[in-house]
Order: C-alpha cells, then structure tokens, then sequence
C-alpha cells in the first residue's frame, strides 16, 4: 500500500486511449466499497465519458478543471446531504479510494476541487454541475475526479518529501521521532 501512495500523483494529461469497460467497473466497485459514517452510505457517483459533457465539465471552475477536457472519463463524487452532516468526508473518502484503485490499474487521476468554488460570476462550479448533469439540487457535489492513462510521468516521491515535522506524539508539538 506504501508502494501505491508514494507513486499516486495528479496526472492532468491523458493518452487519448479510452479506458477499457471492466476497468470502469472495478473504479465503481471502488466507489463503493467506501467507508462512511455509520454506514450510511451517502455518497452517490456520475461516471462521465461522453466527450461533449467532458468538455463542458472542463469549464465547471474559473481555473483548474481545463484538462477534463482531455480526459476520457471523469467520476462527479456527490452525496445526499439529508442522510448525514458528514456528507463530504464520506464523498472525500470515496474520492480518494477511486483514485487509488485508479492508481493500482496503471490510470492516472487528478481531484478538481468543487465545494465552495466558483464557475463564473454569480455562479457557484456546484451550481454548473448541476446543471450540466441535471443533478438534483438536494445532492451536494464534492469533487469531479479526472481519469485515464497517464501521458504525462511524475517523479514518485520520496523518504524526504514526507513532513514528519507535522507528526506529533500525545500532545501538539510533543515532536515524533521517527522511530516507529
């Protein structure tokens, strides 16, 4: 699991090559097996590959979704938030699993941060989603989570870009000593 979380980066660039059924399947199985809180299972997803939706998903925010548009399948993370007061770290949860399982499948992925952003002016990017995929307003969007096989390479990371100096014991600012 080590393995998989010091290669897993933000690939914003994709290979045109669409990613194969069975593999779509297993990122929804991903999706939902995800913990929540007390099981309550809010989290409700959008598998997107139509390209002309794709398109329009790549304008949902002022900056930093434009390159779903090159992207052969997004995942809408959304949850119902009339089920539980903790509907975004359950869809958060989710996200991330989805993008690990991406990860284990040899796809690159990259979040596009939608909660408390903006499309345009006077428009929320949650607003344009759901509008764009007739979501109904009950539902809360999270994030939009960018998928395919990754045409761009990152360095994996390394022992010296963990933070140890954010890891404390018992108390804050009791420092860790990596001797665990």
């Amino acid at each position: 699991m080590l393995d998989l979380l010091y290669e897993r980066r933000s690939i914003r660039k994709y290979s045109p090559s669409a990613i194969e059924k069975d593999r779509i399947q297993n990122l929804v199985k991903a999706a939902l097996l995800a913990p929540s809180g007390r099981g309550i299972q809010p989290q409700r997803f959008i598998v997107v590959e139509d390209r002309d939706l794709l398109q329009k998903l790549s304008v949902a925010r002022e900056h930093g979704s434009a390159f779903l548009s090159g992207a052969p399948l997004a995942i809408v993370v959304l949850a119902d938030s009339s089920l539980t007061d903790v509907w975004t770290e359950d869809a958060s949860i989710a996200a991330i699993i989805i993008q690990l399982a991406a990860k284990s499948m040899g796809l690159g992925s990259c979040w596009v941060q939608v909660r408390n952003r903006n499309q345009s002016e006077g428009k929320t990017t949650e607003e344009y989603i759901q509008e764009v995929l007739n979501i109904p307003r009950g539902l809360k969007v999270e994030c939009m989570i960018g998928l395919g096989y990754p045409a761009e390479q990152k360095l994996r990371r390394t022992e010296q870009d963990l933070h140890y100096q954010n890891v404390f014991v018992n108390q804050y600012r009791t420092e860790f000593l990596n001797e665990y």
